[in-house]
């Protein structure tokens, strides 16, 4: 699945629509340009989707193509494309915490998360102490505001989602049982936490061997499926907002396919157990 498929499509439907209003208008491509005091590759550059446009382009294009009527939805398609993809330095500006309390809403409203990650205990299981090193670590490598202890609670806060009639299916691979985020001490903290919570009976887990046959899906990116509306992708620049029921739908076979693949129930404990004792605790 590609990182940015989704926002992709966007982008170039847009750029399809700019290109059907020029050439409905009869302008050629060199002579819009020319009109708008554009370089003379930027018509090109826009139709192909190469280019994003600004709002300040669109309203340009549509003004010289006799169709100001239409710059308002396009904008408006513009924003829904860059909302797609969303960038950590542009999510996080104003800090860790605002970033944090924006999902909340989002969290609130799904009765059904199904959760897979390859390298961390995803966020409605982790202990307090793991949350504090991964935000600390965050907040140290992109040179953010210290407001680590603020958002630890807003995290804290919104683990309550576990604890009622919603439904929480989680995959995790073998080996983020075995990452010491923190160190050793906090990782065996947070092991014992997930030991607790995965009684609950809101919970499923499942952790994936390392030993598995992976013929019929790698390890793949961090996602989270929330309800069938949505899935966030998580990426070392940012993350991806998927809405197209056909990505969505691959994003349910690829969970479908790791379940299957991990172990669950006392099988998954031992696993943990197993961790737990490699860590001398």
């Amino acid at each position: 699945m590609a990182v940015t498929s989704s926002a992709q499509a966007a982008r170039q439907a847009l750029a399809d629509r700019l290109r059907e209003i020029r050439v409905t208008s009869g302008l050629n491509g060199r002579t819009l340009a020319a009109a708008a005091n554009w370089h003379p590759t930027k018509v090109s550059k826009l139709e192909h989707a190469v280019t994003a446009p600004s709002v300040e382009d669109i309203r340009t294009w549509c003004a010289l193509c006799g169709a100001d009527d239409r710059a308002s939805d396009l904008i408006a398609s513009l924003v829904a494309a860059d909302t797609m993809w969303t960038e950590w330095r542009r999510l996080e500006r104003t800090g860790l915490r605002q970033a944090n309390k924006s999902v909340v809403p989002l969290w609130e409203a799904t009765r059904w998360f199904r959760i897979y990650s390859s390298c961390l205990i995803p966020g409605p299981v982790q202990h307090e102490g793991y949350i504090r090193a991964l935000l600390t670590a965050t907040k140290n490598r992109r040179g953010l505001t210290d407001d680590v202890e603020e958002t630890v609670a807003v995290r804290v806060a919104k683990q309550k989602v576990v604890h009622g009639d919603r439904r929480f299916a989680i995959v995790v691979e073998e080996s983020a049982l075995r990452y010491r985020i923190g160190g050793a001490r906090v990782l065996a903290d947070q092991l014992r936490h997930l030991l607790e919570v995965m009684s609950l009976p809101s919970i499923s887990l499942g952790v994936v061997p390392l030993n598995a046959d992976r013929t019929r899906l790698r390890p793949t990116e961090m996602f989270f499926m929330f309800d069938e509306k949505q899935v966030s992708a998580e990426f070392v620049s940012g993350w991806l907002r998927i809405t197209a029921p056909g990505e969505i739908a691959l994003y349910a076979q690829a969970f479908q396919l790791l379940t299957s693949m991990a172990v669950h129930g006392d099988a998954a404990r031992s696993l943990i157990l197993a961790s737990l004792e490699a860590l001398g605790d």
